[in-house]
Parts: structure tokens; C-alpha cells; sequence
């Protein structure tokens, strides 16, 4: 009787685990990604928020990337990305790239939105147009600053 039910408490930990990892690789947005069909860009950015490599690079909602590398340019000071663009989806040159959060977890990623031009960006390019992640503390910090001035005058 007590093998059975030693049996089936195995069974419950073991299941537990399997479930544990699976949520992990889920929450961590884990997808394989097929680097050798697969061209490379570049983003400079002022604040990348908690993006990091791996993250998603979606268009329209549509994941049609990941983020190779996060390195820091020491020229301009900046925050270097590298992403990897699957090769059937090709962007018009002024088409521009932002750090977005999702979920309630606050996932981090890139959205492009594809600008209007007629030639289109190729391996090695960079975005012109890019747009910083969003910095609660600086958004507070500049309401609080413009209701602090309305209430002066």
C-alpha cells in the first residue's frame, strides 16, 4: 500500500517539474529561431529598458525576429542591437523600430513599423527612426514637474 501511494507522489513531483519547466520556457517567450534564413540589422538606442537578447521582433504583432546581440557603442553612447529579420520579410528602408513592453509580465521587444519607401533595407543596415523604451520614472517625473508648474501660476 505504501509503494502505490509513494508511486504516485513520484508521479505528481515528476509531472510538477515537466510543468515548471514548460511555464519557464513560455514566460521566457523560448522560440527556436532559424538564424540561417535569417538576415541581420542594427538599431542604436538612448534606453533599452529590459530587452535583452533573445527578445522578440515583431511587426504588426507578428514575431519575424529575435535580438542577436546588446552591445554599448562608445562613440555615441548608446546602446547597440543586432537583430536577425526571418529572409521572406523585407523592410523599406525609412521604416522605423521601438522598444515596446506586452503582457502583464512586462515583456520586452522591438516593434517595426514599416515605413513607405521603394527600396528596401538589406543585411548589415541600420534603422534611422528608432524610439527608446519608455521610462516610468521619467514619465512621473515630468507630470509631477508640469502639475507642480500649473500650480504656481
Amino acid at each position: 500500500m505504501k509503494s502505490m501511494s509513494d508511486f504516485w507522489v513520484g508521479i505528481f513531483v515528476f509531472l510538477g517539474i515537466i510543468s515548471i519547466v514548460f511555464l519557464s520556457f513560455r514566460v521566457g517567450s523560448y522560440n527556436s529561431f532559424d538564424k540561417k534564413n535569417a538576415y541581420s540589422l542594427v538599431a542604436k538606442f538612448e534606453n533599452l529598458g529590459g530587452l535583452k537578447e533573445g527578445s522578440p521582433v515583431k511587426a504588426s504583432g507578428v514575431t519575424i525576429g529575435r535580438v542577436k546581440s546588446i552591445n554599448f557603442d562608445v562613440i555615441q553612447y548608446k546602446a547597440k542591437v543586432k537583430i536577425y529579420i526571418n529572409n521572406g520579410v523585407k523592410f523599406p528602408i525609412d521604416s522605423s523600430i521601438s522598444v515596446l513592453t506586452s503582457g502583464l509580465l512586462g515583456e520586452q521587444y522591438l516593434g517595426i513599423e514599416s515605413g513607405g519607401d521603394d527600396l528596401f533595407m538589406v543585411d548589415g543596415d541600420e534603422f534611422m527612426l528608432t524610439q527608446s523604451a519608455m521610462v516610468l520614472e521619467k514619465v512621473l517625473g515630468q507630470f509631477l514637474y508640469s502639475k507642480a508648474a500649473e500650480s504656481n501660476d
